[in-house]
C-alpha cells in the first residue's frame, strides 16, 4: 500500500519512524526470511533505536531517499529492528560485527543470507563516499554483485562466521564466586583507569559509571577502604556539576562527548537515570552529602515528571534533538543557552549572575555560541533564594521551547530498575509519593507484562502488551525492583512475584552447568543463543540475575537460589580483575555475597507503631552490601524472615542475621545502625 510499509502496525516508536519510508521494510521474523528465499535475494538488517542520533541521520539521508529505496526494494529484503525491543537479535549480530570489524555501534547495518547468517557488516554509511568510507549505495551494489556472481564465497563466509560465533560459549572457569583477592584486584584495576582530575574512568566519550560506583560504595561499606569511597564521591560530584546533568530539570544525559563532563550527548534514558538516582541515594546514605541528596531527588522527580506514562509505567527515553525554533531539528536545542537568551528571560543583572553561576560564556561551551549549563567550582557565596528564582524562571522559559520527542514504550527491565530507585529514594527521604510511583509501575508490569505463568513480555505501549518475549535482564531487573519494593513497603506479595520470576531464571535461562543465557530455552532460535555477562549501559542479565537471586535467597533461605547466584558470579571471578569497569554490577553482587548478605527482620506490634517505623527506616539506611529487610506485624506470614520472631517486652524489635548466625534482637535504633554499618 503506498506511503506505508509493514512497520505501520508496530508498537515501537523507532519502527514507526520508518513506517512511511519508501523502503519496503519488514519487521524481524520468519516471514521476511521466507520472502528472501522466495526471491533469492540477501537480507539487509538495519538495527537502531529511537534516541540514536546517527540512526536518524542515516534514515534521512538514505532510507527516505527514493532512488536508494528503489535499489533496496529491487535487490534486497529489508528488515528493521528496534534493539530495545529485540536485544537478543541486536546482541547476536553485534557480536558478529565486533568480531569482524573490531568495533560496533548503531545504526548497525548487516547483510544476511536468507538463513539469517551474516556475511557483511557495518554501522553508519554516508550517502556519498567520505573519510575513507564507501557510500551506502556503493556498499549495496558491492553486496548485490557478490551475491549474484560469487555466491559460493558469500555462503562460505557466512557459514564460517556462524561457526566462529558458536565457538564463543563462555566457559565458567571454576564456577566459584570471587573472594577478597579478586575484589581487591578489581578495585586496583579501577584505580588505574580512574581520572583523578575529572572523576570517572577512561577518556572521551565518558559514560556515567553508575554500576562501578555501586561496587565502590559497597566495597567501602564492607572493608572501610577510603580510596573506594573517594572515587565514588568525586565521580558523582563531577558528574552532578557537569553538563551531563540537567542543572534546571534534573536527570542525566546518556554520556559526555568530552572528558570533563561538559557537553553531553543530550538524550536522556530511563535506565541511566534509574541507576544514577539509586547510586546518588546510596552515596547520601553512606556520607550524608547534601549534593547527593539533591541529585537523587531531582533525578527521581525528573523520571516521574517527564518519563511517566498515562498507565503508570516509565517511558524509555527522551530524544537528543528538538526544534530550535526555526523548524530545524538540532541536537541539544532544548537545553542550551546563550548570554542573550539569559538576558531575555532574566534581565541584565540576573543574567550576569546566572552566566557566572552556570558557566555560560560569550564564546559558548557548545555549538553556535551556546553553552550547556554547569555548576563550576568557584569562590564566593551565591544568594540561595536568588539562584532558586533564576533557576525557576529559566525552567519556566525552557518549558516554552519545543520539547524533545519521547520514546513511549515501557521496557520491563528498565522499569524494574526505576522501581528499585524510586522505592528506595522515597523511603530514605520520606517521600511517599515516590514509593507510590514505584508501586504503580510495578502494578502495571503485573497487569500488562505477566501472563498466567508469570512469563514476561518485554515491552508495552499505550496500555497494550508488545509481541516480544522478555529476556534475562527483564526477569532479573524486574525481580530486583520487586525485592526493593518488598523491603520498603513491607508487602510480601512483591517478594512472591520476584520468586516466580526467578524460578523462570532457574528453569528457562540456566543450563545444566549453571551457565546463564540471555534468552529462554523456549525462545526463538537465532544463529546463536546470546550470552553476555558484561555490564555496559545497563546491568547484564547475568549480573542482574546474580544480585536478585542472592537477595531472594537471603529473604527465603532457598539453597537453589543461593547456589545459582554463586555459580553466576564465577564469571565475575574471571572478569573482575581484568575488566572491572565492565562488570560493576557483578562486582557489587560479589560484595553482597562476601558480606552475607545480612538479613534484617523488623517486627512491629502493628504497622503504624512509631518505634517500629523508626527501626524499619534505620534498617533501610544500613550500608551493609545487599542487606535485605523484612517488615511486618508479629506473627505475620508476609515474609519468611518474620517467622518465629517475637516482640521484645511488647515492643518493636529488629533481628539481624548473617551466615546462619543471629545477633540478639534489639529495640534500639542506634544498636541496629551499628550492626548494619561497617
Amino acid at each position: 500500500m503506498p506511503g506505508m510499509n509493514r512497520l505501520a502496525d508496530s508498537q515501537s516508536p523507532y519502527l514507526l519512524q520508518h513506517a512511511d519510508n519508501p523502503v519496503d521494510w519488514w519487521p524481524w521474523g520468519e516471514e521476511a526470511m521466507a520472502e528472501a528465499r522466495r526471491r533469492d535475494v540477501p537480507v539487509l538488517l538495519s538495527v537502531g533505536y529511537s534516541a540514536c542520533h546517527w540512526c536518524h541521520v542515516m534514515a534521512h539521508e538514505s532510507f527516505e531517499d527514493e532512488a536508494t529505496a528503489a535499489y533496496l526494494n529491487s535487490h534486497f529484503v529489508s528488515v528493521k529492528v528496534d534493539r530495545e525491543e529485540r536485544p537478543d537479535v541486536d546482541a547476536v549480530y553485534m557480536e558478529a560485527v565486533q568480531a569482524a570489524t573490531g568495533q560496533g555501534g548503531w545504526p548497525m547495518t548487516v547483510f544476511l543470507t536468507p538463513d539469517a547468517e551474516p556475511f557483511y557488516f557495518g554501522t553508519y554509511f554516508p550517502p556519498e563516499p567520505r573519510h575513507g568510507m564507501p557510500s551506502f549505495r556503493q556498499v549495496l551494489q558491492g553486496v548485490q554483485q557478490a551475491w549474484a556472481e560469487r555466491r559460493d564465497e558469500v555462503t562460505e563466509v557466512a557459514g564460517k562466521i556462524v561457526r566462529d560465533l558458536a565457538g564463543r560459549e563462555i566457559s565458567y572457569g571454576d564456577a566459584q564466586a570471587p573472594g577478597e583477592e579478586q575484589l581487591g584486584q578489581a578495585l586496583l584495576g579501577l584505580t588505574r583507569e580512574y581520572d583523578e582530575q575529572r572523576g570517572g574512568f577512561g577518556g572521551a566519550p565518558k559514560f556515567p559509571p553508575s554500576m562501578a560506583v555501586e561496587f565502590l560504595l559497597r566495597h567501602h561499606a564492607r572493608t572501610g577502604a577510603e580510596g573506594a569511597l573517594q572515587m565514588a564521591r568525586d565521580t558523582c560530584e563531577r558528574m552532578a556539576r557537569g553538563g551531563i546533568y540537567d542543572q534546571l530539570g534534573g536527570g542525566f544525559a546518556r554520556y559526555s562527548v568530552d572528558r570533563e563532563w561538559v557537553v553531553p550527548h543530550f538524550e536522556k534514558m530511563l535506565y541511566d537515570n534509574a541507576l544514577l538516582c539509586r547510586v546518588y541515594a546510596h552515596l547520601w546514605r553512606a556520607t550524608g552529602s547534601d549534593l547527593a541528596r539533591r541529585v537523587a531527588l531531582e533525578t527521581a522527580d525528573f523520571m516521574v515528571r517527564e518519563l511517566r506514562t498515562a498507565e503508570g509505567g516509565f517511558a524509555s527515553a527522551l530524544d537528543a534533538d528538538s526544534d530550535d525554533g526555526t523548524g530545524r531539528h538540532v541536537e541539544g536545542a532544548y537545553y542550551v543557552w546563550t548570554p542573550a537568551q539569559l538576558t531575555e528571560v532574566l534581565g541584565a543583572e540576573d543574567a550576569e549572575l546566572a552566566a557566572q553561576y552556570f558557566g555560560v560564556t560569550d564564546e559558548g561551551t557548545f555549538e553556535h555560541g551556546a553553552s550547556v549549563l554547569q555548576l563550576p567550582q568557584q569562590e564566593g557565596v551565591f544568594d540561595a533564594a536568588r539562584i532558586a528564582s533564576v533557576r525557576a524562571r529559566l525552567l519556566a522559559a525552557r518549558d516554552g521551547r519545543a520539547a524533545p520527542g519521547r520514546d513511549d514504550k515501557v521496557v520491563a527491565a528498565w522499569n524494574g530498575l526505576a522501581i528499585a530507585a524510586l522505592a528506595e529514594t522515597g523511603a530514605y527521604f520520606e517521600r511517599p509519593d515516590l514509593v507510590e510511583a514505584a508501586v504503580a509501575a510495578a502494578d502495571l508490569l503485573v497487569r500488562l507484562h505477566f501472563d498466567e505463568q508469570v512469563r514476561l513480555t518485554r515491552t508495552s505501549k499505550d496500555g497494550r502488551a508488545g509481541a516480544n518475549a522478555g529476556v534475562l535482564e527483564d526477569y532479573a531487573d524486574v525481580a530486583e525492583g520487586f525485592l526493593a519494593l518488598a523491603s520498603v513497603t513491607g508487602e510480601g506479595v512483591w517478594l512472591d512475584f520476584a520468586g516466580f520470576l526467578l524460578d523462570h531464571v532457574l528453569t528457562r535461562f540456566t543450563d545444566a552447568t549453571g551457565s546463564l543465557y540471555d534468552t529462554a530455552s523456549d525462545a526463538e532460535h537465532l544463529i546463536r543463543r546470546p550470552q553476555d555477562p558484561t555490564d555496559n549501559a545497563t546491568p547484564s542479565g547475568w549480573s542482574a540475575a546474580a544480585n536478585a537471586l542472592l537477595s531472594y535467597a537471603a529473604h527465603t533461605g532457598s539453597e537453589p537460589h543461593r547456589t545459582a547466584a554463586e555459580h553466576a558470579l564465577g564469571v565475575v571471578k574471571a572478569l573482575g580483575p581484568r575488566v572491572p569497569r565492565f562488570v560493576g554490577w557483578g562486582l557489587a553482587a560479589a560484595e553482597a555475597l562476601l558480606d552475607g548478605p545480612r538479613e534484617v527482620a523488623v517486627v512491629a506490634p502493628d504497622a503504624a507503631d512509631a518505634a517500629a517505623r523508626g527501626l524499619h527506616r534505620t534498617a533501610l539506611l544500613g550500608t551493609a552490601p545487599g542487606a535485605v529487610v523484612a517488615f511486618g506485624a508479629e506473627g505475620s506470614d508476609e515474609f519468611p524472615l518474620l517467622a518465629d520472631r517475637p516482640l521484645v517486652g511488647g515492643a518493636a524489635a529488629a533481628y539481624v542475621c548473617r551466615n546462619f548466625t543471629c545477633d540478639a534482637p534489639t529495640t534500639d535504633p542506634e544498636r541496629l545502625r551499628a550492626a548494619l554499618n561497617g
